[in-house]
């Protein structure tokens, strides 16, 4: 196999693989094992990326770019995702760059809606590493992973001749690394809120002023909703550089004739106005007025099909997802359903304040809304719609038992003293309590870039000791006292599946004394281990209805699809 990752031989499916692997191991070799400083040399390294962009012949090459360029603190992917699929399926070939991945970092770059392929996405990145390898020095170091992958974004868009490049800011946006764009067709900016404040500052002005970096002068700039303080801020930059800065209203829902928006959550109407809004401008500022030529200025009339078409299909894995969890093997599937309880996964990436209160609210909701359905399916039973003898309990009432489980894990610069009661309070506004909570490491680490394919195996020694402070934390505001690690519930064997006595026995309304919200927890030092002990407990009670909330860190939903895909 050559250095540029062009295959030789016989085994070229292996050989193929092989060097995914190795430029797996060439990207977690950018990755610097300091922990996230202050940001100082925020403003050193985003000048670099002018040089880089020499050194690929890129500088000047990106200004033929059409480029969507979206900051924010929540839902930047989800308006990049739905822009992407609006402007596809206006007839335009998309490039969509966003952050992070999930399972495979080839996710980070979708072409015309789908993961760049591996061969198309070894043939860029060996390009570009061996340039820039060839012409790192002293004076230029090789890039940081963010930097790198920013580079590559512009290298496969322009390779691809997309027509339209969608761009996810990564952090903050004066200084971030995709700002070398020195003239998109227009800028937006999502829900602001108080994240990653050791870098970008300690206010909601702050803050949205570094958001606002991306703006330049004659492009428009449109924003969703912000508190005022934000929207201050925001537009004394937009007066600055003498731009027009709109607010995006939020899409009615009655404007998709009866279709649901691709990405589940109220929030998710927000993020599709703004897109509604950078999509339109986009296409009037790139000579296309006749795709909207039956829509009016402000949208609120009718969206055209492709809007609808496409706002109905976006989704982006990991934010808001329902998985159901069943054995993959066919001839399994009928006894499972007959013998085993329900295992249910809500996956959603929340790990700031804000967004952690927009989490427990669609959680919430879905609980609901599939109650709801339950009830329905049973109707249907009970009147005969549905013909079988196996399971006719639900028409005498005797209904699973549901439970909502935690599965939490945040990186250790997050608060949990800010992240947890919000999901607490949220959910219990709407009724909704964790009868658990478990608190577990991630397998991915901050240092490893992994491949889709990486094999995860349970590993009982890693340091739980930021997930007994996650526990702790919770036990307080769940019991109101103050709870040592020598009270926590933990299970420090888990060689051998627990005892499910921790998550069975009477509902919650039945065992929880008057007065005490008390919620059971543990730490499980593996989170193969979790997902196994979760699976034994619905296959061993088969009256159980599992609905799991799995949160905190785009990390840990990572680990949660790779392992149940397996």
């Amino acid at each position: 196999m050559a250095s540029n990752g062009v295959v030789h031989g016989h085994s070229q499916e292996s050989a193929l693989c092989s060097s995914y692997e190795t430029a797996m191991e060439a990207l977690s070799s950018l990755i610097s094992r300091r922990k996230r400083g202050d940001g100082s040399k925020r403003g050193e390294k985003f000048d670099w990326m002018f040089r880089y962009l020499k050194k690929l012949d890129l500088e000047k090459r990106i200004a033929g770019l059409k480029i969507i360029h979206v900051a924010g603190t929540k839902g930047k992917g989800s308006t990049c995702t739905f822009s992407e699929a609006i402007l596809r399926e206006c007839g335009f070939r998309t490039g969509l760059f966003t952050s992070p991945h999930l399972m495979d970092v080839r996710e980070r770059y979708r072409i015309n809606g789908s993961d760049i392929s591996r061969e198309n996405f070894l043939h860029y990145f060996w390009d570009c590493w061996n340039q820039l390898k060839e012409k790192a020095g002293d004076d230029l170091p090789m890039p940081p992973l963010f930097h790198f992958l920013t580079l590559l974004a512009f290298k496969i868009f322009l390779s691809e001749k997309v027509d339209v490049g969608i761009i996810e800011v990564g952090l903050g946006g004066r200084f971030d690394s995709t700002n070398v764009v020195k003239e998109p067709v227009v800028c937006g900016i999502t829900s602001l809120g108080m994240d990653h404040m050791e870098i970008l500052g300690d206010t909601i002005e702050k803050i949205a002023s570094e958001k606002a970096g991306i703006f330049k002068s004659n492009v428009p700039a449109y924003t969703a909703p912000q508190l005022p303080e934000a929207m201050f801020a925001l537009q004394e930059s937009a007066s600055t550089l003498k731009i027009p800065l709109r607010v995006a209203s939020p899409l009615d829902s009655k404007m998709l004739h009866g279709l649901k928006l691709g990405s589940a959550g109220d929030h998710q109407f927000i993020n599709a106005g703004l897109a509604v809004a950078l999509c339109k401008c986009w296409l009037q500022r790139t000579g296309h007025p006749e795709l909207l030529s039956n829509v009016t200025e402000d949208l609120e009339a009718a969206l055209p099909e492709a809007f609808l078409r496409g706002l109905s299909s976006a989704s982006l894995p990991g934010r808001a997802q329902i998985i159901t969890d069943k054995p993959e093997k066919s001839d399994l599937k009928s006894e499972w359903d007959r013998n085993s309880g329900d295992l249910i996964f809500y996956l959603d990436g929340a790990h700031s304040p804000e967004s952690m209160e927009v989490c427990a609210r669609w959680f919430s909701n879905a609980i609901r809304d599939d109650q709801h359905s339950i009830k329905n399916d049973l109707v249907k039973e009970c009147y005969g719609h549905y013909n079988s003898q196996n399971d006719s309990r639900h028409c005498n009432g005797s209904d699973k038992i549901s439970q909502k489980i935690l599965l939490f894990n945040c990186m250790e610069m997050r608060d949990p003293q800010l992240l947890l009661p919000r999901l607490i309070s949220t959910c219990a506004s709407s009724g909704v309590r964790f009868s658990k909570a478990l608190f577990v490491p991630s397998l991915s680490t901050y240092h490893r870039v992994d491949s889709g394919a990486s094999v995860v195996t349970p590993d009982t020694s890693t340091d739980v000791s930021w997930q007994s402070t996650l526990q702790r934390t919770w036990d307080k505001l769940m019991d109101g006292i103050d709870v040592t690690s020598g009270n926590a519930c933990k299970f420090q064997n888990f060689e051998n599946s627990p005892s499910s006595e921790f998550l069975n026995g009477d509902p919650l309304e039945k065992w929880d004394p008057p007065g005490r919200h008390f919620a059971p927890s543990a730490v499980i030092p593996s989170l193969p281990l979790a997902i196994k002990w979760l699976r034994d407990c619905a296959k061993e009670n088969p009256s159980l209805r599992l609905q799991v909330l799995v949160t905190g860190s785009f990390h840990l939903v990572g680990d949660i699809m790779k392992l149940l895909r397996r």
